[in-house]
């Protein structure tokens, strides 16, 4: 009987003398190194648009855009106004007013050009460059006639 409580004393000095020397230990691993360029970035998800296409005189059809947009964390928390808006409104404005955007004509469209043009845009508007990246989720055309009422 005394061996099994000498030796279940053994395990727990055992046990904890191990457990303070890796707690000890562990301090000095190195850190593995953040990434910094998505560290301070923050995604935000806007609401679908429905931007109606005119052509002559009439609505041929509607976009229907997802977009979504980084943003320095850092600056976000100082603003008093989130850029959600401003990039919906921006984006809606972009595609509204492109006349290169013909879906009766379908071509190679650039739409890197007029993301970096929304981007710039915004962060114009806001007065810093808050708004890192702005990318597309969903981007389809639906035709008037496809349209359900």
């Amino acid at each position: 009987m005394a061996r099994i409580v000498i030796t279940g004393l053994w395990i727990c000095a055992i046990t904890a003398l191990s457990s303070f020397a890796v707690i000890t230990w562990m301090p000095a691993l190195p850190k593995p190194k953040a990434e910094e360029y998505l560290e301070g970035l923050t995604y935000q998800k806007l609401k679908p648009l429905s931007i109606p296409i005119i052509a002559e005189g009439n609505v041929q059809g509607y976009v229907m855009a997802t977009m979504i947009f980084t943003a320095d964390s850092h600056l976000l928390k100082g603003m008093g106004v989130t850029p959600a808006p401003f990039v919906a409104d921006e984006s809606f404005r972009q595609i509204y007013s492109d006349g290169d955007l013909d879906f009766r004509n379908l071509k190679k469209y650039d739409i890197n050009k007029r993301l970096e043009e929304i981007r710039r845009r915004v962060n114009e508007r806001l007065g810093s460059e808050v708004v890192k990246d702005v990318m597309v989720e969903n981007f389809n055309f639906v035709t008037k006639k496809d349209i359900r009422s």
